[in-house]
């Protein structure tokens, strides 16, 4: 175990190592309690994984579901992971987390600039009693990115895939006025605002100021810790924690000016956003055929788990999966970026698309969560081989009308997709398949039947467009289920899609006040873990949007309120 050195480079209240949505509530949270903060980023900009997420935070009975007319309860909420998780729903994190997460919102909505509001619909992903169809998910309340001054350009920008026009976000709100911008006077007017204000950002500023989903949950956590006075210093990662008579009572970090040591009085939040890219974690933890694709910054590599683990800390991947998943498809640009796509809801919902696995059947209802996709394709014939995607199918009126991946509604031109092989045509049903290595037979079966359902209204083999969540996805004007319509004449097209990982459900063991434990379950002094450096509370399921951002934040707050010597609600 390391021990102090013989003298430090700095000393703070509290160190915080990652300055993601977990890292930036925790550094301003013990800012606001009176601490000495100093908040190490590896990268040189703020966000991590959030950043680049819808940013949506998953908290049941909060009082800004109330507000807009979509109230929730804590009750529920428990009925619902009861039915989700079984025995492990008595786990007494879980507990801190659904009776103090309200009282987070309402802590950072007083105290700070981070605020949220509550959609009207916006489903939980199982449809089990409890769940919920709206106020349990929130998203950030847009932020004015012209507010942060220089510091602008320290805000991890979105995924290059989800900008329009050189750096604009569009959030899927957004879409149906950019799409039909002639429609009505809303979608022109809407449309002329958001084209405008871009068009002025792009005089001064790189990309757009309008932020939205994580950008703005990003941008509101920076812009407050800024105002509570954090020292934040970029480009400085963890290299290893330093102990004293079994204490973790500080850190050793690289930085540009060279190796520094910093001393914490009052503990170590790590907060580094979990395994990520981390080689030695990936071929750990995670099945073969998910270790290619990480939909997490590059910089996370695995430090906080790693440098935990060092010091006697468990790694809790007993669960139903390590990972938070996510199917993508991939496409080399001319200018040699390779477009990463997380195929989140704007195509595997709509109606006149089906998925098959390698054999040439479907798999999976496709209306599904992102994860449960994924998860099911790693239970199919799919997780025997390491280099096997599933294909999305569709004919040419689907890409019209929905679009496909990196290919938006209504494009004509298909040749730069199909060039690089990331969209793959057949003029045939059996032409189709003898280019993806697909049964030809297998697959025309496998159409004809999804053909029958799309007549019927009914999926009878995996009950597509049957839950709330399906048809929240789907398509409205499509009667009688919004997931479900034939797929026509050709041409036909396929698109590979991969399992990537969105973050990690597999982390260091901690107890409800975040603290890190050790492996005879003792917390380790002086060390906290959250987000996604410590395991996940629903053990590798996913409950809702929002189910990593909501404890992340709920955790963060509960080790800096420890640190600091608060107390707890209702203990």
């Amino acid at each position: 175990m390391p021990q102090a050195g013989p003298s430090w480079d700095a000393e703070t209240d509290l160190l915080v190592i990652g300055a993601g949505a977990a890292g930036m509530t925790a550094a301003l949270v013990a800012a606001l309690e009176g601490l000495d903060v100093i908040l190490c980023e590896k990268s040189d900009m703020v966000g991590g994984t959030t950043a680049t997420s819808a940013g949506t935070v998953w908290i049941p009975g909060n009082r800004q579901g109330q507000r807009t007319g979509t109230p929730d309860t804590i009750e529920a909420a428990r009925t619902y992971l009861a039915a989700m998780l079984g025995a492990h729903a008595t786990d007494e994190r879980l507990d801190t987390f659904l009776r103090t997460g309200p009282i987070v919102l309402d802590y950072l909505e007083q105290k700070t600039s981070v605020r949220f509001v509550a959609p009207p619909l916006h489903p939980d992903y199982k449809p089990l009693p409890g769940a919920a169809i709206g106020g349990r998910a929130l998203g950030a309340v847009p932020f004015d990115g012209r507010k942060l001054g220089d510091d602008f350009a320290r805000i991890r920008p979105p995924r290059r895939e989800f900008m329009v026009l050189g750096g604009m976000m569009v959030g899927k709100a957004d879409i149906p006025s950019l799409l039909a911008p002639f429609r009505n006077w809303t979608n022109f007017r809407h449309a002329s605002g958001l084209l405008a204000r871009h068009a002025l950002d792009r005089i001064s500023h790189r990309r757009g100021t309008r932020l939205i989903m994580g950008n703005a949950l990003v941008a509101r956590l920076f812009d407050s810790i800024r105002r509570a006075g954090v020292d934040l210093r970029f480009e400085t990662g963890l290299t290893e924690l330093i102990c004293d008579d079994g204490k973790v009572v500080g850190a050793a970090l690289s930085s540009p000016g060279g190796k520094v040591a910093i001393r914490a009085r009052k503990g170590v939040i790590l907060a580094t956003g979990g395994i990520g890219w981390s080689r030695e974690l990936r071929q750990r933890l995670f099945p073969e055929a998910a270790r290619r694709i990480s939909l997490a910054p590059s910089s996370n590599t695995g430090d906080g788990i790693l440098a935990a683990e060092r010091l006697d800390a468990v790694i809790d991947h007993d669960l139903d999966s390590p990972g938070l998943w996510m199917p993508s498809s991939v496409m080399a640009q001319a200018d040699g970026h390779v477009s990463i796509f997380p195929h989140i809801m704007l195509d595997r919902a709509k109606p006149g698309l089906l998925a098959v696995d390698t054999s040439g059947r479907r798999f999976v209802n496709e209306a599904d969560s992102y994860h449960d996709f994924v998860v099911a394709m790693l239970r199919s014939n799919l997780s025997a081989a390491s280099a096997s995607p599933a294909f999305l199918i569709c004919d040419h009126t689907f890409i019209r009308d929905f679009g496909i991946g990196l290919v938006h509604p209504g494009t004509r031109r298909l040749g730069e997709f199909l060039q690089t092989s990331y969209l793959i045509e057949g003029e045939t049903i059996a032409e189709l398949a003898q280019k993806i290595g697909v049964d030809r037979e297998q697959l025309a079966e496998t159409v004809e039947r999804y053909n029958r359902y799309a007549d019927a209204g009914v999926d009878e083999d995996f009950g597509r467009g049957s839950s709330t969540l399906n048809r929240f996805n789907g398509d409205p004007d499509t009667k009688p289920n919004p997931c479900l319509r034939r797929i026509g004449p050709g041409p036909y097209y396929a698109m590979a899609v991969w399992p990537s990982d969105l973050a990690s459900s597999a982390g260091l063991r901690t107890d409800s006040r975040a603290r890190v434990l050790s492996r005879d379950g003792r917390p380790l002094s002086g060390l906290y873990a959250a987000g996604t450096d410590s395991s996940s509370i629903f053990r590798g399921t996913y409950p809702g949007p929002g189910t990593m951002i909501g404890p992340a934040i709920v955790f963060a707050w509960c080790a800096a309120m420890d640190a600091a010597g608060r107390s707890f609600p209702a203990e």
